[in-house]
């Protein structure tokens, strides 16, 4: 480090040198300045291996742990809202299945490069029922239907019914605004093998950041 050193007149060392000691202490600083650097070459070296480093961390995260994700569109209103910034958790599912009320984003079965959310409402093996906002769920457990208890959603204007028996690796779900989602009621159930994970973090608005959002506090 350059140091800037100010005299009024010209000084001399007490042996008698002849040189200014403005001079010398200008040289000193610059020698010193000169030994501290680092060889530009090892510089290089360190910062490849800086980056080699950071991309064996970041990488394998990425593909197979949590990705970003933001939300388009209307169709989870309440519980999100166009362009909503997520981080998606891609390893529980791997694991353990889906359940019911889950948020899930997968690939759109008819186009798997693109990427949906939904909720899942029926689960594999069992049989929905649809009548307006009422959704009915038969399984081994109640072979004569319950009434699913969902939580906030936007209500449909459509009274349309709709019944439909899911396979062992399917499952159906809906978006929460239930008049502007396309979902398993346009396109059919959604197969286990296109489910890529769950919200895990909402990181923007920075006003509604939160853990696991959208998560229904009750289900049945």
């Amino acid at each position: 480090m350059q140091e800037d050193f100010h005299a009024s007149g010209e000084k001399f060392p007490a042996d008698g040198a002849k040189e200014p000691l403005s001079e010398r202490s200008e040289k000193g600083a610059e020698g010193n300045s000169a030994a501290g650097e680092v060889p530009t070459g090892e510089s290089f070296i360190d910062f490849v291996r800086f980056a080699i480093l950071a991309a064996a961390i970041v990488i394998p995260i990425r593909l197979f742990v949590a990705q970003p994700f933001i939300v388009s569109g209307s169709s989870m209103i309440p519980s999100y809202t166009d362009g909503n910034y997520l981080i998606i958790d891609e390893i529980t599912y791997r694991w353990n299945d889906p359940e019911r009320g889950d948020v899930i984003v997968f690939r759109f079965p008819p186009e798997p490069s693109k990427y949906l959310i939904k909720r899942v409402a029926a689960l594999p093996g069992e049989t929905i029922e649809i009548r307006g906002d009422t959704v009915t769920i038969y399984n081994t457990e109640h072979p004569q239907g319950f009434v699913w208890t969902q939580g906030e959603i936007e209500s449909s204007a459509n009274d349309a019914e709709q019944k439909v028996e899911l396979e062992r690796d399917e499952y159906f779900v809906l978006g929460d605004n239930r008049d502007e989602s396309a979902d398993s009621r346009i396109w059919g159930p959604l197969k286990r093998e296109f489910v890529t994970g769950r919200p895990l973090i909402r990181l923007l608005p920075v006003t509604d950041f939160g853990l696991l959002p959208g998560k229904w506090q009750s289900q049945d």
